[in-house]
């Protein structure tokens, strides 16, 4: 089998990334013939290291571009992207290769998805976000902190300000998105769709066309089995991401200062400030390495997941649990389906500050902490989320893309 991989960048810097590159080095370890199609480097040592051809367009993301007007129209339609597709492309045979694309909006734009199918490729999105449907990506109205309702490109949706800057780079995100629905074929011409989620399933299937074939396909977290740990012994609640108000550490901060309890937040973003200030005497780390960030974990006596916006999953849940750690999460977000409420975690009302409090606040008994982690690790471990079982569910989707069905 010949597969494309389609990513904005060719490093890992996100989850999406990382789930694209690796993908892209199981499936060559399949013995796949796989091409990775980027357009930032620098390239991954493990790419590198595999067998994997790499077509790198070697252009900057639309937010490091210094020439900010050449990121504005890249960001739109990326025609120097479409042209090394379609050079790619045409060397192939394409009844027997499948271009799956992971990301496209941070450096590559639609133009490339559209090029693949103008050349009659077999294409499958796997949307990580919900950039395909809503312009700003999340279903977010940053200014109101609020999940927004607004249907995507609606007039309500074009004239509200919810981006998180300002006026006119919302009007950007719309002529993008316009662009992406009319002429890029997202989601109109993309009839292969894999959702990581049941929770994301619910939110894009009544903006995805009729027809549209929409396979789950779990994403994979790289974590060696160990016993798992004692979480009732440790002190810290954790909260591990980038710290931005659509993922409420703001929530937690407040919380952390009412109570005093002991908090660290494993990131950074353009919340630091705002934390510092609520909490005092909570930790930042700033962004650490993977190995840093379970040794986070591994610390921790609880992960706090108290985001404000929908999400697509929450890996760092997942991440926790295959370590023994339970998960206090946000019961309006993706992340909950990978939680059992009172069995491997708790709940509480998203965005909520006090029902956050009280969810915490049973943490503070050693027992449910012991039991909720436990279970946590036996859980997860039923079900692992390896490489090898994500990379075989994606055989399942490309023979069914091969074959018509």
């Amino acid at each position: 089998m010949n597969i494309v991989v389609v990513s904005d960048f060719a490093h890992v810097n996100g989850g999406n990334a990382a789930v694209a590159l690796g993908s892209a080095v199981g499936l060559a370890a399949r013995g796949h013939t796989v091409t990775l199609f980027a357009g930032a480097g620098p390239v991954d040592e493990r790419v590198l290291a595999s067998s994997i051809d790499v077509v790198c367009t070697d252009q900057y993301s639309i937010a490091d571009d210094p020439r900010r007007l050449r990121a504005m129209v890249q960001g739109v339609w990326n025609a120097e992207a479409a042209r090394a597709m379609a050079r790619l492309l045409g060397r192939m045979d394409l009844d027997s290769t499948v271009v799956h694309v992971h990301g496209w909006d941070k450096v590559l734009s639609s133009s490339v998805v559209r090029t693949a199918l103008s050349r009659g490729a077999k294409v499958v999105c796997t949307y990580h976000d919900y950039v395909s449907v809503c312009p700003t990506g999340g279903f977010y109205n940053h200014q109101k902190d609020v999940i927004c309702e607004l249907r995507p490109l609606s007039g309500a949706c074009v004239v509200e300000g919810c981006d998180r800057r300002n006026a006119a780079h919302k009007w950007w995100r719309v002529a993008r998105s316009t662009v992406q629905r009319q002429w890029g074929g997202i989601p109109s011409d993309v009839k292969h769709v894999v959702v990581v989620s049941d929770f994301s399933r619910r939110i894009l299937s009544p903006f995805l066309p009729a027809g549209t074939q929409v396979h789950h396909v779990r994403n994979m977290i790289e974590v060696r089995r160990t016993e798992p740990v004692e979480p009732e012994s440790n002190k810290p609640f954790v909260m591990v991401g980038r710290l931005s108000r659509e993922k409420g550490p703001h929530l937690l901060a407040a919380v952390a200062q009412r109570t005093g309890w002991p908090v660290r937040f494993v990131g950074e973003g353009e919340s630091d400030e705002e934390v510092r200030r609520l909490a005092p005497a909570a930790a930042l780390t700033g962004w650490l390495s993977r190995d840093l960030v379970m040794q986070e974990l591994s610390g921790a006596r609880a992960l706090i997941f108290p985001s404000l916006w929908y999400e697509t999953e929450g890996l760092v849940v997942l991440e926790a649990a295959a370590i023994g750690v339970p998960a206090v999460v946000a019961d309006s977000c993706a992340a909950r389906d990978l939680v059992i409420d009172g069995e491997t975690g708790l709940y509480f009302r998203g965005g909520d500050a006090n029902a956050l409090q009280a969810a915490i606040a049973r943490l503070q008994d050693d027992q449910l902490v012991r039991r909720l982690g436990r279970a946590a690790h036996q859980h997860y471990w039923s079900h692992p989320r390896s490489l090898e079982n994500h990379v075989a569910d994606l055989e399942d989707v490309y023979a069914q893309v091969l074959s018509g069905h």
